[in-house]
């Protein structure tokens, strides 16, 4: 069965990119609820759960909204207007949610009979968005920020890279890249999965779509219609799968003898993108000397660069995974 939303030329021509904050605090969220769980996320989930076994979480508002419906109210995660908003703009655009969107998002997962924390929010919509702010920044402060800049250098090197993909092949090549259950063709984008019970066609909401990379998230893309002005489509972000392994791992034995140590360990770390500051803090050695060793590799066709707004973020090219 698959989902259909209407894309035609001029929807794509507004079609962007997008990167939330907020995005990946639900995403979290719902992967300590048990919803849709990332097998490449094990790792930091053993770190959530330990960390929260210390110190809880008060989630009375917003646990309720995400952890008991395979469906969620879209306004939790309004379509960024830049292609990288912080968790401030985030949370400003959630509470200025009106009272009808609110109220029409909450029908549209519960239906009539709402839970105690949909009514309450239904009643009072904007005490309710100030509090699911509240809970919201505390999550993301305890559970993202501590891995955000990690996690943001993956988000942009999968941005930049569907960047080339779109210019080199257009817009089908860049819609079958994103997911194997995606595709578009002659104006119709479709989502084909399992979780679907009907086939189904759906208004779009007006302009482009927002294309929302995902680290902490679901293995599947998740399409929405009614975020803000935009439909986001949200979907797992490439290279998300060595983001908390490249650390675990030591590269393998002659990997090092014909690298060196610390340039075999730089390859090693490189598979989660990364900056030569967080390079140099995470192996220990100084930002001059990681430096002259990333223009080695460089040179020798192992890492490659992109520039992201003011950072420059390194990442092992195919031949270094080989390598390795």
């Amino acid at each position: 069965m698959a989902l259909t939303v209407e894309v035609g030329v001029a929807e794509l021509a507004a079609t962007r990119f997008a990167i939330s904050p907020m995005s990946e605090t639900v995403a979290c969220l719902q992967q300590l609820s048990g919803r849709d769980r990332n097998p490449t996320n094990l790792r930091w989930l053993r770190w959530a759960q330990d960390a929260l076994a210390i110190e809880s979480l008060d989630l009375s508002h917003t646990w309720p909204l995400i952890a008991t419906r395979p469906n969620w109210p879209e306004f939790l995660v309004p379509a960024p207007r830049g292609a990288g908003a912080s968790i401030t703009e985030d949370l400003d655009a959630l509470r200025k949610t009106t009272a009808g969107q609110v109220r029409s998002s909450l029908a549209r997962v519960f239906g009539t009979d709402l839970p105690p924390a949909a009514t309450v929010l239904a009643d009072r919509p904007a005490a309710g968005l100030r509090a699911i702010a509240s809970e919201l920044r505390t999550a993301y402060d305890r559970l993202v920020a501590p891995h955000w800049p990690r996690i943001r250098s993956v988000l942009d090197a999968d941005v930049m890279y569907r960047g080339r993909q779109l210019a080199l092949g257009g817009a089908r090549t860049l819609f079958a890249d994103l997911h194997q259950d995606l595709r578009w063709q002659e104006g119709r984008l479709t989502l084909t999965g399992e979780h679907w019970q009907t086939d189904r066609v759906v208004s779009r909401g007006p302009g482009g779509l927002v294309l929302m990379p995902v680290v902490l998230g679901s293995p599947h893309v998740l399409i929405k219609k009614r975020t803000s002005t935009q439909t986001t489509v949200r979907y797992p972000a490439r290279g998300s799968g060595t983001l908390w392994t490249a650390d675990a791992r030591r590269p393998a034995g002659s990997t090092v003898r014909l690298l060196g140590r610390v340039r075999a360990e730089i390859l090693q770390a490189l598979r989660s993108p990364s900056t030569t500051t967080d390079l140099a803090r995470g192996l220990n050695v100084t930002p001059s000397a990681i430096s002259q060793h990333l223009r080695i590799l460089r040179d020798s066709g192992l890492v490659v660069r992109e520039r992201s707004g003011r950072h420059v973020l390194y990442m092992t090219t195919e031949l270094g995974v080989r390598l390795l």
